[in-house]
């Protein structure tokens, strides 16, 4: 090999380790899901709406006392994906939806086609957060609810 190669090889190893890098940073894998709603106070119920993406709706269980909205979706088993940008300030995939193919999650996504993020108490209405799931801390008992679309409610009722 001549020596002229190696600078070509050394800028391409240095530009695939960045952008490894950058998808370690912004996809966070959850932990084993508990498909059901959590019974009284043992944790966090999640309901995650995948209606608008072709798929149904899913409802686990984040155990204990998750810190952060972020933490509850993670506890409940449901794999997160930031934006390249802003981390994961801005929920940009969930469980791979929507495809890479159709959203890039390099900055903030389209407000026609987002993850919007909801709270409830068991049985009650779904309120829109007025906080990020990163800075939200949800009480035990309580449900969070993610839907994507245009900013709509999860279509079920909160379990």
């Amino acid at each position: 090999m001549s020596r002229s190669h190696f600078p070509v090889r050394t800028r391409i190893a240095g530009l695939l380790a960045a952008v490894l890098a950058a998808v370690a940073l912004t996809t966070v894998p959850g932990a084993p899901a508990r498909a059901a709603a959590c019974t009284g106070t043992s944790g966090v119920t999640v309901v995650v709406d995948y209606a608008a993406l072709g798929g149904g709706v899913q409802v686990a269980c984040a155990p204990g006392d998750p810190a952060t909205g972020i933490a509850a979706l993670q506890g409940a088993g449901f794999t997160v994906t930031g934006t390249q940008r802003w981390g994961l300030a801005f929920v940009c995939r969930i469980n791979g939806k929507p495809t890479a193919a159709t959203e890039p999650c390099v900055n903030t996504p389209p407000v026609t086609a987002y993850w919007s993020y909801w709270h409830a108490t068991s049985g009650g209405a779904w309120s829109y957060s007025s906080s990020g799931a990163g800075s939200y801390n949800p009480a035990p008992g309580t449900v969070e609810g993610w839907s994507f679309g245009a900013g709509a409610p999860p279509s079920i009722a909160a379990p």
